[in-house]
């Protein structure tokens, strides 16, 4: 605490040198004048610190004890603003800073997203600066509650949300809805339809009649799994009992075999720049966008446009509002290249292997695999024909209700 009290009154650092320095210490204790930080460099030379009000009196006590007394430093506050006395520039844009401070810790200059996963944290921002939520906005006069609100009736992703100011930070915390589990209608009668053609390799019925069994071959859109079940029992009786609506279940894995073509042409317009270039520079501040240097859009052909922008950025990391943008614009013109072959087959089969695992789904598994390349007409074309095994049935609603009967034809006589 004292040393913050000296820095406020300020001090002087003296050297002190003669044949008795003590006598001035005795000296100085006797008219009242306060030192500390007392070092003697030699026995004939001492160094302390007086205060800025007791500086003048040092000289003539040193000198009533044939000693001299020389000022090195003068520390503190005081002589600290004595160095702008006559900077009055200096002063001035010292005072500006010190109000633009103070101003602009009233307006929001970043904002911070979390919480989110699903929701991009764009699709947020862009809700948010609708809503006035923007960097430049003047952080009082948001009323944060009715923003949080209305945001979340326009954003269906998100359950919950909070903005919360702490100083030129907005931060918004939000939370996402829950998925909603799937929910499966078995309310209706439905059949399990082969979605592709394929050799049954393995049929686990759930509910419904099975219509196919393994290792028979079905054609895609054949009923593998029925949802009307024959009531009858043939090994008791001969008349028909009817039948039963049911939602059919099942798994039907068969082996597939799957026909896949992509193709690319072998010679494509590739850029070549001419050397042509123009640069803008432009100055971000607060969202707006002000150009000062350079001129945009200057070819009437095609032309690349490359930007780089370098934000203000504080010790901490705390990036600004405020950021120097430069913009290249660069002339190209368009020529023809053949392209390398073997590259080209090397990125259509990837590219058909990709298919190919979507259609199959992850449960599905490729067995083996053939490509076949040709060239046509300036095209290359890459075939993939595969062999698979994956899950083939979908459950397919038809009309009427769980449960429902159908009544069968009573036949019979008496002999």
């Amino acid at each position: 605490m004292q040393a913050i009290i000296n820095f406020l009154r300020g001090s002087v650092l003296f050297t002190v040198t003669g044949a008795f320095p003590e006598r001035f210490l005795n000296l100085c204790a006797q008219a009242g004048v306060g030192f500390w930080d007392l070092e003697w460099l030699d026995p004939h030379t001492l160094r302390l610190r007086v205060s800025r009000r007791d500086a003048r009196r040092v000289g003539p006590l040193a000198e009533k004890v044939l000693c001299e007394a020389r000022a090195r430093r003068h520390l503190g506050f005081p002589y600290f603003l004595a160095g702008f006395r006559k900077r009055y520039a200096l002063l001035l844009g010292l005072a500006l800073s010190l109000a633009a401070v103070c101003l602009l810790s009233r307006f929001v200059l970043t904002i911070e997203v979390s919480g989110n996963e699903t929701v991009s944290t764009a699709a947020i921002l862009t809700e948010l600066s609708r809503q006035g939520v923007r960097v430049g906005a003047y952080g009082p006069g948001l009323d944060v509650r009715r923003i949080s609100q209305e945001s979340l009736l326009r954003l269906d992703g998100l359950a919950w949300m909070s903005i919360n100011l702490h100083g030129t930070r907005a931060e918004v915390l939000v939370r996402e809805k829950l998925p909603e589990p799937e929910v499966r209608d078995e309310s209706t009668p439905a059949n399990v339809v082969a979605q592709a053609d394929g050799v049954i390799l393995d049929l686990e019925v759930l509910d419904g009649q099975a219509v196919f069994r393994e290792g028979e071959a079905v054609l895609r859109g054949e009923v593998v799994i029925s949802g009307t079940m024959d009531l009858r029992e043939p090994e008791y009786s001969a008349v028909d009992a009817g039948q039963r609506l049911v939602h059919a279940r099942g798994n039907v894995w068969a082996r597939t075999y799957r026909t896949l073509t992509a193709q690319i042409p072998l010679e494509a317009q590739v850029k070549r720049y001419t050397g042509e270039k123009e640069i803008q520079w432009s100055l971000l501040a607060l969202g707006r966008t002000v150009n000062f240097f350079g001129k945009g859009g200057v070819f009437s052909e095609g032309y690349d446009k490359i930007v780089e922008t370098h934000p203000l950025t504080l010790p901490g990391g705390r990036v600004m509002p405020l950021a120097l943008r430069r913009t290249e614009y660069r002339a190209y013109v368009t020529e023809p290249a053949a392209l390398n072959a073997g590259a080209a087959r090397s990125m259509l089969e990837e590219r058909l292997l990709e298919r190919l695992d979507a259609l199959i789904g992850e449960d599905g598994e490729v067995l083996d695999t053939v490509f076949t390349v040709r060239e046509e007409d300036g095209m290359l074309a890459v075939t993939l024909r595969a062999e698979c095994r994956e899950q083939i049935g979908r459950e397919v609603p038809f009309a009427g209700s769980v449960g429902e009967l159908i009544p069968g034809t009573s036949s019979g006589g008496e002999g």
